[in-house]
């Protein structure tokens, strides 16, 4: 006994010849379909080539456009051709003209020969269909498809939309279950025969020629009418990606092959000359016997599937940067943004650095340029200090430096006076540690000479940015870890936040605090606030500060240490 083979080829004639040779040396009988968009003098040279071969032909050749009837069309043409050619056949092995045999042929014969009655087709019901890409799944069998999904895909989704206005829908012929599967299957002569000599075949055909996609199903839901057993998986390693278009092999894949164990792979790419000298050989350089298993390779491509679709943390590539929220990972690492430290405390950069070995920069997102830690001009990644560079896309400004710096915590200071274009991008980032001291703009205006009607004026806008900033990081769609305290409840208790923002940031062995870092002169501060409330303008992010009160860096040196022995 041996197997037949139907080759369905449109491109890469040289390669289906070769291909074709191969099966033809090892004894299977091969009909080839051409599909008719083939030129005529290229599908004569085509036959000439394997005119000395006896045991190929060539069927009739029919338009295979994705998607229509064509395809299931050739291959019913290239079976009956078969099966009346040759009646030494026991089962027919559908495969295409990118189709590559990974194993000797004898060993495919062999593990036919022992299974003459099972069909190995790929064939499951609708509902357990997972890999379906396009939104239609019992729909592609109930709704009409005169319109090509490729070339007119305008009038196909207006054609779906008014047959699902309307109500309309189709009934499977004779009660028929719809499956579907890969369309690259191998079939038993029984099995294969009874489908195609039918007496209901004409109603059948008829049915499906209106169905979208019908190579995936005509055969996989008819041969569950006459198969005495159903293998539902098929023989030719074939994968697909996300968008359900399937991977193509190269020279580079060639030890990937050789674990899956298949008989057939597809798609090869045509120039993947390692690949074809490397299965195209005698028996004693192919594989070893064992069981067809593309499983053990199903984690390589499911890895390559995810870092396709959702890339590395903190990474942006073309197929998510236009889309918000597709992103693995807003940035690639932890990351702290302090808002009114700089202003309560003097030479606050410096101590955090000393306290948490991070490297903490000044106020990045400032108008007037990218304050970097120790007075640098550009940073890891030629990013410069340029302002204007910053802000041409100062999202984008934040995740390359994380990405850049990696490895090394990043700190830097933010306020209502910095560009506030990256608020959201923080806030719905995971790895953002944020902790404001809200009112501390107050400070620098309160030390500064600037007159008193300019001081309002400032303040009412900066109140006003620090209050919109403030419901961003309070949202239910806030991810980063936020801490808020009020200026007035801050300077309370300094100590025990300062140290819960150092045990978060995380260095080891990190000792506590026996006193924070220096806190600016805050003495008539207080009436600071009460002024700016006597001119119309109403301080409240600052908490609960009375007029009389009175801070300095003196009563702020008494104050006892939180201190844990």
């Amino acid at each position: 006994m041996t197997v037949g083979i139907a080759m369905l080829v449109h491109t890469a004639l040289g390669r289906a010849e070769q291909v074709a040779r191969h099966w033809s040396a090892a004894g299977c009988p091969v009909v080839i379909h051409v599909d008719k968009v083939v030129p005529r003098k290229t599908y004569d040279t085509f036959v000439a080539a394997l005119s000395d071969l006896k045991n190929v032909s060539f069927c009739a050749r029919f338009r295979c456009e994705w998607g229509t009837w064509g395809i299931v069309a050739a291959s019913q043409s290239a079976s009956e051709l078969l099966l009346a050619s040759h009646p030494e056949i026991k089962h027919v092995y559908l495969a295409s003209g990118s189709c590559l045999p990974l194993r000797p042929v004898q060993e495919l014969i062999d593990y036919l020969d022992e299974r003459p009655n099972t069909d190995f087709i790929e064939s499951a019901t609708t509902a357990d269909v997972p890999w379906t890409v396009g939104g239609l799944d019992e729909e592609r069998f109930t709704l009409h498809f005169p319109f090509s999904w490729k070339k007119n895909r305008y009038f196909f989704d207006k054609a779906v939309a008014f047959q699902r206005t309307l109500g309309l829908k189709r009934k499977m012929p004779n009660g028929i279950i719809p499956h579907m599967g890969s369309q690259w299957w191998c079939l038993s002569r029984r099995t294969l025969s009874a489908i195609l000599q039918d007496p209901e075949r004409p109603t059948y055909d008829r049915f499906f020629r209106h169905v979208w996609i019908p190579d995936e199903a005509y055969f996989q839901s008819l041969a569950r009418l006459y198969s005495e057993r159903i293998e539902s998986r098929s023989l030719t390693l074939s994968k697909f990606d996300f968008q359900g278009k399937p991977h193509i092999f190269y020279d580079d894949h060639l030890q990937l092959l050789r674990r899956s164990d298949c008989f057939v792979a597809r798609k090869i790419w045509p120039y993947a000359d390692r690949l074809y000298e490397a299965f195209l050989t005698d028996a004693a350089g192919a594989m070893k016997k064992t069981e067809p298993n593309p499983g053990k390779i199903d984690r390589i491509f499911s890895k390559a599937v995810e870092r396709r679709t959702r890339g590395r943390s903190g990474l942006y590539m073309q197929s998510r940067f236009p889309n918000e929220d597709w992103e693995n990972g807003v940035t690639a690492a932890p990351y702290s943004m302090f808002q009114g430290f700089a202003e309560l405390f003097e030479n606050f950069e410096p101590w955090l650095a000393k306290a948490t070995g991070a490297r903490v920069h000044g106020h990045l997102f400032a108008k007037d340029g990218v304050h970097y830690a120790d007075g640098q001009t550009a940073i890891n990644g030629a990013l410069s200090r340029s302002p204007t560079l910053r802000d041409y896309n100062s999202k984008a400004f934040l995740t390359n430096l994380i990405w850049n710096t990696r490895g090394e915590r990043q700190c830097f200071q933010f306020g209502p006076s910095d560009n506030q274009d990256i608020n959201w991008r923080v806030a719905k980032d995971p790895n953002a540690q944020v902790s404001v001291i809200t009112g501390a703009w107050a400070v620098p205006l309160f030390r500064s000479n600037m007159d008193f009607s300019e001081i309002r004026t400032i303040a009412a806008h900066l109140q006003k940015v620090e209050s919109e900033h403030m419901d961003i990081l309070r949202s239910p769609y806030t991810k980063a870890r936020v801490r808020i305290w009020t200026m007035a409840e801050f300077i309370e208790a300094p100590m025990e936040p300062l140290q819960g923002i150092l045990d978060e940031i995380g260095r080891t062995k990190l000792r506590r605090l026996s006193e924070a870092p220096k806190m600016v002169d805050l003495s008539g501060f207080g009436q600071f606030l009460q002024n700016l409330k006597n001119q119309g303008m109403h301080p409240y992010l600052m908490g609960d500060f009375p007029a009389e009160r009175g801070v300095t860096s003196n009563q702020k040196t008494q104050r006892k240490p939180y201190l844990v022995q």
